[in-house]
């Protein structure tokens, strides 16, 4: 037999190999639609009604999340307030103005310029949280953000009590998502970026600081 010639059981194996992708593709598939409708669905849509902690951090990512996360401030939820991922561009000044001129901001506000990403806020805030020495935090994000941020924060500070304070986003409605372009393009896109750090955090945890 030639190079060019084929062996039945080489023929029989190279036909196997295509037919079994398709079924494995499909259970992948099937596996990947049926995840995202159980993170749909447990995605939080409502506020504590009753909520205490040493610190709050608020996500950049729209003015919604930072005005929440001042009004809980200004009740007195937490000791400081950390707003982290701000633009380097962004001024302090500018940042009160915006948050109508809180009343504590000068003294007992801080923000975090490092962070460009979920993980980076992580990151300073775990920093944050270490040189306060806090214990519990209240974490203010979008309501479909809010998984990966509590994945991202627990797994650098697993000692931390984390409270979820979820902020409903204007441009991403929880409630009817499929006739919306954005809401339908954003909330799966939000669900592969879960399952990524999900599986970043489990392969790789993040270093835990020297005491």
């Amino acid at each position: 037999m030639n190079a060019r010639e084929t062996s039945p059981s080489q023929a029989s194996g190279a036909t196997r190999r295509p037919r079994l992708g398709a079924p494995i593709a499909l259970v992948l598939a099937l596996a990947y639609v049926a995840g995202f409708f159980v993170f749909l669905n447990h995605l939080p849509r409502t506020t504590p009604k009753s909520v205490q902690a040493d610190g709050i951090v608020a996500l950049t990512g729209g003015e919604e999340r930072l005005n929440a996360a001042t009004a809980l401030f200004e009740k007195g939820v937490g000791r400081r307030l950390l707003i982290t991922g701000v633009h380097p561009t962004t001024t302090k000044q500018a940042l009160r103005i915006l948050l109508h001129g809180a009343r504590r901001f000068d003294c007992c506000v801080d923000l975090g310029f490092q962070a460009t990403n979920t993980h980076g806020n992580a990151a300073e805030a775990a920093q944050w949280t270490r040189a306060h020495g806090y214990r519990s935090l209240v974490v203010v994000t979008a309501d479909y953000h809010m998984p990966r941020s509590l994945l991202e924060f627990s797994a650098r500070m697993p000692g931390v009590r984390l409270i979820a304070y979820p902020v409903a986003s204007e441009k991403v409605d929880l409630r009817d998502w499929w006739h919306s372009p954005l809401a339908f393009a954003v909330l799966p896109w939000e669900y592969t970026k879960y399952l990524a750090s999900a599986t970043l955090n489990g392969l790789f945890p993040p270093a835990r600081p020297r005491s």
